[in-house]
């Protein structure tokens, strides 16, 4: 490995999965963003001034991914800073929490962030849960629809299923 470009703060490598090319974004030493290739949202927060390198993140990273993958439940053992409006973070912090091999419905989400919460409230959940930076990691494919169907994913519902299966649901 040649050595890290110091030019640059903001970093940028692709990893080959089965469910196709993800692309991988670190900045400032810790992963923003997650992305299947083409994605809704793809690349939003992203700096125009990204160099194309393989840090020692990015390779944990891959490594988590080919963990995950093969599925096994890996630990989060990396920096991963996700930033946005209060409640966002409030919802993603909630979506860190819901088990490998779980789900929980947008209403359930809702009702962690802010109890008594109403369907507004579930709508607005779902467009936090939906412009996650990070996905797999912050793991926003678990989250369901309120009678536990499939709803919305940027990367594609049947990237979302597979996921949920690769985790042992019968999606």
């Amino acid at each position: 490995m040649t050595a890290r470009p110091e030019a640059f703060a903001c970093f940028t490598s692709t990893y080959a999965s089965a469910l196709g090319e993800i692309v991988l974004y670190e900045r400032n030493a810790a992963l923003e963003g997650l992305w299947f290739a083409g994605q809704k949202r793809f690349g939003r927060g992203m700096q125009a001034r990204v160099e194309v390198f393989e840090t020692p993140l990015l390779s944990r990273v891959k490594f988590w991914l080919d963990a995950y993958f093969a599925g096994r439940n890996p630990a989060v053992d990396f920096p991963v800073r996700l930033v946005s409006t209060p409640f966002r973070e409030s919802v993603w912090r909630v979506l860190r929490t819901i088990p490998y091999g779980s789900t929980a419905t947008y209403g359930e989400i809702a009702s962690r962030v802010a109890p008594g919460a109403s369907q507004v409230l579930a709508r607005a959940v779902g467009q936090a849960v939906g412009a996650n930076p990070v996905s797999i990691v912050v793991p926003c494919h678990r989250v369901v629809g309120a009678r536990r169907t499939l709803a919305g994913y940027a990367g594609g519902i049947d990237r979302k299923a597979a996921l949920l299966r690769l985790e042992g649901l019968d999606y």
